[in-house]
């Protein structure tokens, strides 16, 4: 099918410094876990979204120098020949596919605490940087750079990007954003010096110049050099000379890099949850920026909409399109726009499970895309499934597992049946989705019925509640069972372990409200669970004329939300709704008119009003279809999945229905699982650059 016209704009080659992107979609730098510790792992990930017609794909944040580590946090370096090797394989896939490689040239400066590696942060002047959550915290405090370390910085920029050509690079990123260090001396909060660095912006941006020249002088200009800059808090803060601190920035730099890449500051903003925060909502901190340089800019949104990626070129916003959380839920994205099949882009939902892989310290995984991070490790590709298929399938459960098992089975070639006891499909989404800020999560649904519905050998059966008799009528070759978890109400003991249920008047866990019912007021909601759905819920019943207090375990709401950026964003949301907050609480008791409650460290009690209690904390898993069907199963014709075999977020359970589908039937010699490795340091050859 030939492209939609409205869209060749996208499609236009861009050119960049010494380079051109043959199209507007632009991979830019995002972080995926994937180390120099797993060279063919992270080639794999990054050349998919090259052969899914992403025209520049970019690692992550790469570390120039061992002053600048970011352990135990996933952290790619460029400090020596190994290190060379182990990008080239990225390269090489990528310039096989047709795109264009970049690398994010990184200093942490006095974000970076040198954990392993034991350097002293640096910083401007000795401004620490301080983290709110233990995961970053540290009790080393930075060291004030003097002219000495300066110089080093700048060296260690160009010795690491003559490295980066070596690997095969076409664009070396200055990273001036995101609280590292180039963006420490452009911040006055950061940057108290008195000499030629500190002091107006005009001395304040003087560091990022001099990056910028040292790194395209120590490739004598045959790569091209971006600079990716935050732009957030420099807007928002007055100049003398231009319209904001961010315009003055801007002016001093427009003519220095070949690209611009702009975006936020903080990554809840940067990176924020959709649950919050809307497509393209950086436009109204960067647009300004073209209109001050005539070099390329590219910029984020979580875009998934053609038209509005359109909109962001033919308004003048951006010239190319970057992309990092939808690159990861369809790397092929680009692809299916050219060949008019918008109907089959696997939209990103920004549930921002990727960035809390980050946080985890493990490879990337998306909640749309189960096959992110396999591609090598275990050969999936996101858009082909080997179509070795035979039998027929009934899969009983219709939600993200049971859906995403049919999905993969049906691409396989069995004849897949899929029932469903609800009207609709979507199992804990159907209810889910409904809450505040969470609609796009039906993306998950709406993606997967819309490829079920143009599959001859797939048929859906809803409002099907079947007995084990009805399994056994059907008569299948193999049966996947993706029924779900239960939410039970029982209360969390002082060692945050679920203790027994709580027997008491209108007490109620996600599942009574998802059946329809709405408590009573005032109601009280007690999240042990720690993910979103707790808050969610109190957002709903606020929503509903509910006077909502929301308890929690944890010392903030949400507590789990801080690994995907929603944390500070939920407690907004309950400023300015009015749900009351507790947390370092348990709940003691209740009677239906008043509930007791407990500090969680020193059991100090209190005691509070409230006519209703909703507990979010401890899912049970499994199936009584499955018990039932289990003594009479062949081996491998039963497989229990999803949530119904082990309770998680949505990512799990999709992640869980997708290797099911893929394993089905497969003799264990026949599942690929490779493990990688670093490339040791060695004298081995590599191509030489002809100066």
């Amino acid at each position: 099918m030939p492209r939609d016209p409205r869209f060749d704009v996208l499609f236009e080659p861009v050119r960049i410094g010494p380079k051109t992107a043959r199209n507007r979609f632009f991979q830019v730098p995002h972080a995926s876990g994937m180390t120099n510790a797993a060279p063919h792992v992270r080639a794999a990930f990054r050349a998919t979204k090259a052969e899914g017609g992403w025209a520049v794909v970019s690692t992550g944040a790469c570390s120039v120098h061992p002053s600048s580590d970011d352990s135990p946090f996933p952290c790619a370096t460029l400090w020596d020949e190994a290190d060379v090797r182990a990008h080239a394989v990225m390269t090489e896939a990528v310039h096989a596919e047709g795109a264009l490689a970049a690398i994010e040239l990184w200093h942490g400066g006095a974000a970076a605490v040198n954990r392993t590696t034991r350097h002293p942060p640096l910083s401007p002047s000795g401004v620490p940087w301080m983290a709110t959550h233990v995961g970053f915290m540290s009790s080393a405090r930075p060291k004030v750079m003097d002219g000495a370390d300066i110089r080093d910085l700048i060296r260690w920029h160009a010795e690491a990007a003559v490295r980066a050509e070596r690997a095969g690079f076409d664009i070396l990123y200055v990273y001036a954003g995101m609280g590292y260090l180039p963006y420490q001396f452009l911040m006055s909060d950061y940057n108290h010096r008195t000499d030629a660095y500190g002091g107006p912006m005009r001395n304040r941006v003087r560091l990022v110049e001099e990056l910028i020249d040292a790194v395209r002088e120590a490739t004598r200009g045959r790569t091209a050099v971006a600079l990716r800059i935050s732009l957030q808090e420099l807007r928002a803060r007055p100049s003398e000379s231009a319209p904001s601190e961010a315009h003055e920035v801007i002016g001093y730099l427009k003519d220095a890099p070949d690209l611009c890449d702009v975006k936020m500051d903080y990554s809840a903003t940067d990176c924020a949850a959709s649950r919050y925060t809307p497509e393209g909502s950086h436009e109204p901190v960067v647009d300004f920026v073209k209109t001050l340089t005539d070099r390329p800019v590219v910029g984020v949104g979580r875009f998934t909409s053609p038209d509005t990626m359109v909109s962001m070129i033919r308004r003048g916003v951006l010239d190319l399109i970057g992309g990092a959380r939808p690159s990861i839920a369809d790397p092929f994205l680009p692809r299916k726009i050219e060949e008019g099949r918008v109907e089959d882009i696997r939209e990103c939902i920004g549930c921002n499970l990727c960035i809390s892989s980050w946080h985890d310290g493990t490879w990337v995984r998306c909640t749309q895309n189960p096959t992110a991070g396999e591609e090598w490790r275990r050969g999936w590709h996101p858009e082909r499934v080997a179509r070795d298929g035979r039998g027929r399938v009934l899969v009983v459960g219709g939600g993200p597992a049971g859906l995403e098992a049919a999905l993969t089975l049906g691409r396989r070639g069995f004849e897949v049946a899929l029932a469903d006891r609800a009207r609709a499909f979507g199992g804990r989404l159907a209810w889910e989705s409904s809450l505040p800020g969470l609609n796009q999560w039906h993306r998950v649904v709406d993606y997967r019925l819309g490829q079920l519905a143009r599959m001859p050998n797939v048929a859906l059966f809803p409002e099907s509640d079947l007995a084990p008799e009805d399994v056994a009528e059907f008569g299948g070759d193999h049966v996947v069972i993706a029924t779900g978890a239960r939410w039970l109400a029982r209360l969390c003991g002082a060692n945050e372990l679920p203790a027994g249920p709580l027997e008491a008047p209108r007490v109620y866990t996600p599942d009574d409200l998802a059946a329809g019912a709405l408590p009573e007021g005032p109601v009280a909601v007690f999240d042990y669970d720690n993910y979103y759905l707790g808050s969610a819920i109190a957002e709903h019943l606020a929503g509903r004329g509910r006077a909502v207090s929301y308890i929690t375990t944890a010392g903030a709401a949400a507590a789990w939300g801080f690994m995907t950026n929603e944390q500070p964003l939920v407690h907004q949301s309950f400023a300015r709704r009015g749900i009351a907050l507790r947390t370092l609480q348990i709940v003691t008791g209740f009677d239906g008119e008043t509930l007791r409650l407990a500090q969680i460290f020193s059991g100090e009690e209190t005691r509070i009003g409230a006519r209703s209690l909703v507990i979010v904390g401890y899912r049970a898993p499994g199936s009584t279809l499955h018990d039932a069907l289990a003594p009479a199963a062949r081996p491998g014709s039963l497989h229990l999945t999803g949530d119904a075999r082990a309770p998680g977020a949505v990512v799990h359970a999709v992640y869980q229905g997708h290797r099911t589908a893929r394993e089905l039937g497969l003799a264990e010699a026949e599942i690929v699982l490779r493990r990688d490795a670093p490339f040791a340091p060695r004298d081995v050859p590599l191509p030489e650059v002809a100066e």
